[in-house]
């Protein structure tokens, strides 16, 4: 059997074991504390339990995926946070990034993020959580969608709305934009007041502001303060837009277009 699939964009054929590797541990990562069975894995990713059953033995024996002490139930393994911690170790825009996050809160005492677009998803590679309360959402490493976050919206917003994939787009709570206008709406006034609001779309109670980091054309980058609605005063409101205006500003004169280093695609 063969182990080449499909071209990939460079023209190289795809290996197909590679790809299912790849794919498997995509699935687990995004249960997150939801174990899965052989047959739920092998039924979603298409293939014959014995092959999947052979796949994940592999992937135990080196640490990428774990089981539980029956053998029946499967998740994302310690290897795959040590490589996600080298990713941000290796990351200079990251570590550059670090201490402006800590300004931030300190001056806020709210919640501060650093997300990285990926397709139509935000990667959380940094936060700064308030000492007054707890989110559970928005740890490194998770992902949400574009539509729903102060930081995704930030970077939508330095985007053409024909690059917006068509909707309805899923509602994460009766805030959220579903409908592809609505958000192209919201886009508009970001792009006119220069950074991005979430009045409770992504998060019950919680309103976010997003900036994009524009050393990359366009950016991939934003920085966000998330802070509760209970607290939220017009006065607080306005700091929150002013200091993390002063902290985009630092980190854009701070880090260069093109960041000096290697230019990752």
């Amino acid at each position: 059997m063969s182990e080449t699939g499909d071209a990939t964009p460079g023209g190289v054929r795809e290996v197909k074991s590679a790809a299912r590797t790849v794919e498997l541990l995509e699935v687990l990562a995004a249960r997150g504390d939801r174990p899965a069975r052989l047959q739920e894995l092998a039924d979603e990713l298409g293939v014959p339990r014995s092959s999947m059953y052979a796949l994940l033995q592999t992937l135990i024996s080196r640490g990428w995926v774990r089981t539980d002490v029956t053998g029946s139930l499967y998740g994302i393994g310690i290897h795959a946070l040590l490589t996600g911690t080298s990713y941000l170790d290796s990351d200079p825009r990251v570590r550059a990034v670090r201490p402006y996050l800590d300004e931030a809160s300190e001056a806020l005492g709210e919640t501060i993020h650093l997300g990285r677009l990926d397709g139509h998803d935000v990667a959380y590679l940094a936060t700064r959580e308030s000492h007054e309360y707890l989110r559970t959402i928005s740890r490194v490493g998770r992902r949400l969608p574009a539509h729903v976050g102060a930081l995704g919206k930030a970077l939508l917003a330095e985007r053409p709305d024909a690059d917006l994939p068509e909707g309805p787009y899923e509602a994460f709570t009766p805030n959220t934009h579903t409908g592809r206008e609505a958000l192209a709406a919201d886009l508009a006034r970001t792009r006119e007041r220069g950074y991005s609001v979430d009045r409770e779309e992504g998060v019950a109670g919680i309103v976010g502001f997003g900036f994009a980091l524009r050393y990359d054309v366009p950016a991939l980058d934003a920085v966000s303060c998330s802070v509760p609605v209970a607290r939220l005063t017009p006065d607080h409101e306005a700091r929150i837009v002013a200091v993390m205006r002063e902290i985009r500003a630092k980190l854009e004169a701070t880090i260069p277009v093109g960041g000096g280093s290697i230019h990752w695609r």
